[in-house]
């Protein structure tokens, strides 16, 4: 009867042995301001390792200890070293150590009360082994996913018992992307975008024009095509009447347009249409204007998908 408590008692400090270092620190921070209750019991134990791990195995080497000087008594010196060490084997290290793995978060969060019991009733002991574990292995570091590790993680959310859903992942994915991209890489180039010049006059022909190209905003360029101080927004002309008579660029209502390099990246562009105020900024390279980038091109790059509307063939 002692010899099963005492293998028992092993078998709890084995298991929670793995237990407690199964757990990482970031996960179970994460854990623990969304609410789980778990977590958050399990956390200072897990923040202060190398104290409690002292406690745990200290504990550990007292009940094997116990174990086979209680089968001594039994057995003869030699016959009691390989039962207690069958017994100890299977009974307090592999098979709780098979289970605390699979079952770590709870187990160290259940047995959290005795093991600051256990810690702190050998103090003395388990806080020299602290500071001296501390210098000699350091505390545990904060390691950080790279950008490929965390795209990896996130495709392992496809599938049964995952809260997201495929398009969430996609998103998610292309979204960890954004820095390792370009604006040159979704912009419109300069030759493909309409555009009106500085001297332009627009007229009910050209509104007709404007119209059939869809665009909701018309960039305004000098002759050179090197410059865009300003772009008009359709929806300003609906009140202007040009069957009355034609008018020139410079009294129509105007927007300052901004400009950004083709070079910038995309997370980077993210903040500056938000710090802009704008839906579509100008592109430049080398002094030049290299075409337009919208709000609509980087959520499509995002999402992963054209975004089509009723104009679109």
């Amino acid at each position: 009867m002692a010899a099963g408590c005492l293998i028992l008692g092993s078998a709890v400090c084995s298991g929670l042995n793995v237990a407690l270092l199964s757990l990482d620190v970031q996960d179970l921070r994460r854990k623990a301001k969304i609410g789980n209750k778990d977590a958050n019991r399990a956390l200072p134990i897990r923040k202060n390792v190398h104290f409690y791990l002292s406690g745990i195995l200290l504990a550990n080497v007292a009940f094997a200890s116990a174990t086979s000087v209680v089968l001594t008594d039994g057995l003869n010196g030699f016959a009691a070293i390989i039962v207690s060490t069958l017994l100890l084997v299977v009974f307090a290290e592999i098979t709780p150590q098979a289970i605390a793995v699979s079952r770590s978060l709870k187990a160290i969060s259940m047995f959290s009360k005795p093991i600051r019991v256990i810690a702190y009733s050998a103090y003395p002991i388990t806080k020299t082994l602290e500071l001296l574990l501390n210098r000699l292995v350091g505390k545990s570091a904060h390691v950080l996913h790279t950008r490929r590790e965390l795209g990896l993680i996130i495709s392992e959310h496809i599938g049964p018992g995952s809260e997201l859903d495929e398009d969430e992942v996609e998103i998610v994915k292309h979204a960890l992307q954004l820095s390792e991209k370009k604006v040159r890489e979704i912009m419109t180039p300069v030759e493909h975008v309409y555009h009106l010049h500085n001297d332009s006059v627009v007229d009910g022909r050209l509104v007709d024009e404007l119209k059939d190209q869809n665009w909701s905003r018309i960039p305004i360029f000098n002759r050179d095509g090197t410059i865009c101080h300003s772009f008009i927004m359709l929806k300003d002309l609906v009140d202007i009447d040009f069957d009355e008579r034609p008018w020139p660029v410079s009294e129509l209502p105007k927007h300052k347009a901004v400009t950004i390099g083709s070079m910038t990246a995309l997370d980077t562009l993210f903040r500056k249409f938000i710090a802009s105020k704008r839906h579509m900024l100008i592109v430049e390279k080398d002094d030049k204007i290299a075409g337009v980038v919208t709000i609509e091109d980087l959520l499509e790059e995002i999402i992963g998908h054209e975004i089509e509307d009723e104009s679109d063939e």
